[in-house]
């Protein structure tokens, strides 16, 4: 059996957690950030878990995660 390849777009996007959960950045916070509140900014910043049903398919593109 060959060995499995690394999506490496995904391993770049994506981290896991111990309990084997895949964090991810939030959206919306690249640019038009003058309009957007400090607050609002600052909670973009911070990581997000990934939802339950994409959870398959980001394992699927990391396999050895």
């Amino acid at each position: 059996m060959p060995k499995l390849k690394t999506r490496k777009a995904a391993a770049k996007r994506f981290q896991i957690t111990g309990s084997g959960k895949f964090l991810r950045r939030r959206a919306f916070r690249n640019h038009l950030l003058d309009h957007k509140s400090p607050k609002r900014k600052r909670y973009l910043g911070t990581m997000a878990v990934v939802d339950d049903r994409d959870h398959a398919n980001v394992a699927l593109m990391l396999p050895y995660a």
